[in-house]
């Protein structure tokens, strides 16, 4: 469960969206701009018979803050079922307040998540009637990347060709870091020493998708240390754009801290960048195929398609889209 910031006002997003794209099975990194005139799928051009798409909420989401990207998805012909999760639901939670292993820091995903991973089969079991014999894509928001991975190695999934994670914190907080605390009590210990390894390949793929939307700055330090903190190259239209520099008002750099904060409980850094509430370096996996989207938001929560452009708004769907049409 990644660390739950409550979402400050910040500064406009840039009004483009630059692809910058990872292979760390190679161990290089290239960075590639796609252009409007780039061969990317419309919804009004797309065939119905892609796989259809199980949508995973993120820690504290409910299953509506998904529905108008699932009717994204739906146009550009990817049938999608949200897994049933309400704001309350999350309350579940709190059963680990009761396992010795919350207070030790090695807390296991179950049986404290069992009420998630239910709702994930019984959206699983949906989506299978739709797929007529097709494989299945898992979208998983924030917390719900990497409950996805929990769910495949748990339980097993076959069916399941494609993992599609949108902000998801996939790294354990460091340990011995001065200030830093587990928000997951070990959840995403376990996960990396348990759950199977990324990989990106012909019959499971992983792709995972992080925002730079803000750079964090360090708590103590002057304005300089986060200079370009809401700066960002412009490469692809997607709304409008506020210039920021050395000179950006102190409520900006109040912001930068305290967004920086956020990150450095997630990776241990603060002056990194992310999506306002993931560090972009922690939403990314070696094996997976990483993307990073300058200007992308979070949260469905508290995000505008037009202002401040999350994951599942329209323009930002349109980058990643192609890795669920068949």
């Amino acid at each position: 469960m990644a660390v739950a910031l409550a979402s400050p006002p910040l500064p406009s997003p840039p009004s483009q969206v630059k692809f910058s794209i990872s292979s760390r099975r190679c161990g290089c990194r290239c960075s590639s701009t796609l252009s409007q005139s780039d061969s990317i799928s419309s919804p009004s051009s797309t065939s119905t018979t892609n796989r259809p798409a199980v949508i995973l909420p993120g820690l504290g989401n409910n299953t509506n803050d998904y529905q108008k990207l699932a009717l994204i998805l739906k146009d550009y012909g990817v049938p999608t079922v949200i897994a049933k999760v309400s704001r309350i639901d999350w309350l579940r939670n709190a059963a680990g307040l009761l396992d010795a292993n919350y207070w030790r820091g090695t807390l296991r995903p179950r049986p404290v998540l069992d009420w998630y991973f239910k709702r994930v089969e019984e959206a699983v079991d949906e989506a299978k009637e739709l797929a007529q014999g097709s494989t299945l894509s898992l979208i998983g928001h924030s917390a719900g990347g990497w409950l996805a991975r929990v769910y495949l190695q748990e339980f097993g999934l076959p069916d399941v060709s494609l993992l599609l994670t949108l902000g998801t914190p996939h790294l354990a907080p460091p340990k011995g870091v001065s200030g830093v605390i587990d928000q997951t009590r070990g959840l995403l210990d376990y996960v990396e020493k348990h759950c199977a390894k990324a990989v990106y390949t012909p019959e499971l793929r992983y792709v995972c998708i992080a925002g730079r939307y803000i750079q964090g700055a360090r708590l103590l330090g002057s304005s300089n240390d986060h200079h370009s903190a809401v700066v960002v190259e412009i490469n692809q239209p997607v709304g409008e754009m506020t210039a920021a520099d050395a000179s950006a008002a102190a409520s900006d750099t109040l912001r930068a801290r305290f967004v920086g904060q956020g990150y450095k409980q997630v990776c241990g850094q603060a002056d990194v960048w992310g999506d306002g509430v993931v560090p972009e370096m922690s939403a990314h996996l070696e094996g997976a195929l990483n993307i990073s989207l300058d200007g992308v938001y979070h949260s469905p929560v508290g995000s505008d398609d037009d202002t401040r452009p999350w994951y599942g708004s329209p323009a930002v769907v349109e980058r990643w889209i192609h890795h669920l049409l068949n």
